[in-house]
C-alpha cells in the first residue's frame, strides 16, 4: 500500500518539488499552506508522516505539531529555515521526531521519512493488538504513551518514553549513543551525547528495582545500550 504524506508549506515551490519527488517512490502527497488547514486535514485524513514547516500563516508549525500530539502519534519531521538551536529544541519538545534545516537536499529528506517509516513499522510488529508491551513486571501502553511497573503507573518524560519504546521495539538491538541522540533527539539536537547517559540513567531510577543490576536496560560497555526482554 502506498504511504500518504502531508506537506505542509507556505512557500508553494517547495512544495511543488517535495510533491514531485515523492511520487517519484510512489507516495501519495496532499498539501497544505497554512497551519488550520494541515490541522484540519490531519484531523481528517490517515496519514503515515507530515513534514511540516515551522513559519506558516493562520498557525505556525509548533503549534500545529502540538495540537497534533493532543490527539495523534503521527511521524511529524518540521521543515526551517531558522538555523536558531532553541528553535530546534522547542520543536522536538513539542513532539516532532526529526528536524530539518533549510535550504535541504530533498535526498536527505527521503532518507530521513523512509528511516522514520521503517521505525514505525518496527513498532507496529511488536506491539501486541491491545497496543501493550509486557516484559516481566514491566508494561508499555505504546498508543497511550504510559508505563507501568508491577501494576503501578511510572511517570515517565517525553524523552525517557521515547527512550525506552525505540529500545523495547527493538529487543536485544544495541544503540550507540550517537545513534540514540540522533534517533530520539534529532540529527540538528545541539546538545552531546551525555544527554543520553542522563537520559538512560534516569530512566533505569524509574523503571529498574535496582539500577545499578538493570533488569531491562542493559549496557554493552564501550558499545551503547539494549534492551533485554
Amino acid at each position: 500500500m502506498a504511504r500518504r504524506v502531508l506537506v505542509v508549506d507556505d512557500e508553494k515551490l517547495i512544495v511543488k518539488g517535495i510533491r514531485f519527488s515523492l511520487e517519484q517512490d510512489d507516495m501519495e502527497v496532499d498539501c497544505a499552506y497554512d497551519g488550520q488547514t494541515a490541522l484540519d486535514m490531519v484531523e481528517a485524513n490517515q496519514y503515515d508522516i507530515v513534514l511540516l514547516d515551522v513559519m506558516l500563516p493562520e498557525l505556525d508549525g509548533f503549534e500545529v505539531c502540538q495540537r497534533i500530539r493532543e490527539f495523534s502519534m503521527i511521524p511529524i519531521i518540521m521543515l526551517t529555515a531558522k538555523s536558531d538551536d532553541m528553535d530546534k529544541i522547542l520543536g522536538l519538545d513539542y513532539g516532532a521526531d526529526d528536524y530539518i534545516t533549510k535550504p535541504f537536499n530533498i535526498l536527505e529528506v527521503k532518507a530521513r521519512i523512509k528511516a522514520i517509516l521503517r521505525r514505525v513499522d518496527t513498532k507496529k510488529d511488536a506491539v501486541s493488538e491491545n497496543g501493550m508491551i509486557v516484559s516481566g513486571k514491566l508494561k508499555i501502553d505504546i498508543e497511550g504513551r504510559r508505563v507501568y511497573l508491577d501494576e503501578r503507573e511510572v511517570r515517565l518524560t517525553s524523552k525517557e518514553f521515547d527512550l525506552l519504546e525505540l529500545m523495547v521495539t527493538n529487543p536485544n538491538k544495541i544503540y550507540s549513543r550517537d545513534d540514540l541522540m540522533k534517533l530520539v533527539w534529532g540529527t540538528d539536537y545541539p546538545g552531546d551525547v551525555r544527554t543520553v547517559d542522563v537520559h538512560v540513567r534516569r530512566l533505569r531510577e524509574k523503571i529498574e528495582v535496582n539500577p545499578s543490576e538493570p533488569r531491562y536496560v542493559h549496557t554493552k560497555w564501550g558499545t551503547g545500550y539494549y534492551f533485554q526482554n
